[in-house]
């Protein structure tokens, strides 16, 4: 049995999708149809653009979502994709849905950018900042985040892998929790290069402004098992995905505890569609004995492809 896994902010590259749009036609479908409803050449930006302009979030997170939407797309041209369950990271989440049948990928996508231009904009309204935390457990982050509290807002944005967490907030605050952290005992605290606080209460203005959008959309019941990042558990027909996912931009991102949660739903195989293999690593850091398979060009697709008939 397997999961599929849809990659987050951080993964994006500069080429990405380009070979699978090459040579699968329903992966660049998806890319054509995305330009023409952005207005603008998304398939240029990932194919060609820098890195520097897919660092963007406004650019980051319709990228990652159209690439891992296209990736999915070509795998089902080659076998039938039937997962245990799927789920993905931060905004990845969306591509999960997708690939869950709880969204039209169209609608998908003007959800991400809708919430790729809430979030910057309150990134530009409220400066934070990111940081990774080595070495340390995530209750000890927490706490030092609790200590570190009286000089701003700072808090935990993801519980990635043991040992991997990521904390969030005003600059001064997540300074402060960093030494603190490293007073724990963190083995080290690497500053992200991210334009602002995500998944912390500084993405309030984001969160009230998207939630309009979301409420747009129809949201179908999943017809396949969907690992949300908000409560690490599965979702049902009667999930309030407004609710979900209005809560995502302000809420920790619980990787390691999904991942866990696919497992002991009977997933032993992890396939990451999309750039990079950020998930693969952190799965394996999570599972020791869990296979993983990333999908990011046409030779690791038909890989992917022999081992799903396997499964």
């Amino acid at each position: 049995m397997y999961a599929l896994v849809f990659p987050g902010q951080g993964s994006q590259s500069p080429g990405m999708g380009k070979e699978i749009a090459e040579s699968f036609g329903s992966a660049r479908k998806v890319y054509e149809e995305a330009d023409d409803l952005l207005g603008y050449r998304l398939s240029a930006l990932c194919f060609e653009g820098s890195e520097e302009e897919l660092r963007q979030t406004v650019h980051a997170q319709p990228a990652l979502f159209v690439t891992s939407v296209a990736t999915w797309y070509a795998l089902n041209e080659m076998v039938e994709v039937k997962p245990a369950c799927v789920a993905g990271h931060s905004v990845g989440e969306y591509a999960a849905l997708v690939a869950a049948g709880v969204l039209e990928w169209q609608d998908g996508l003007r959800l991400v950018r809708a919430r790729a231009e809430a979030m910057q904009e309150a990134a530009e309204r409220s400066p934070g900042t990111m940081a990774a935390v080595l070495g340390l457990d995530a209750d000890a982050v927490e706490s030092a985040c609790a200590e570190a509290s009286a000089a701003g807002v700072v808090c935990v944005a993801n519980r990635n892998c043991p040992g991997q967490v990521v904390i969030s907030g005003e600059v001064e605050a997540v300074t402060k929790a960093g030494e603190l952290c490293k007073a724990k005992g963190a083995k080290r605290v690497t500053p992200l290069r991210v334009s602002g606080a995500f998944h912390s209460p500084l993405m309030q203005p984001a969160a009230e402004r998207f939630r309009g959008t979301l409420q747009q959309v129809t949201f179908r019941p999943p017809r396949v098992p969907v690992v949300a990042n908000r409560t690490a558990d599965v979702l049902s027909a009667e999930t309030d995905f407004v609710a979900l996912l209005t809560e995502q931009l302000l809420h920790s991102v619980r990787w390691e505890e999904s991942v866990r949660r696919m497992w002991e739903m009977g997933a032993r195989l992890f396939v990451e569609l999309g750039p990079g293999d950020v998930l693969s690593g952190l799965v394996r850091r999570t599972l020791a004995e869990a296979q993983t398979c990333t999908v990011r060009n046409a030779e690791e697709l038909h890989r992917a492809a022999e081992l799903l008939r396997g499964n």
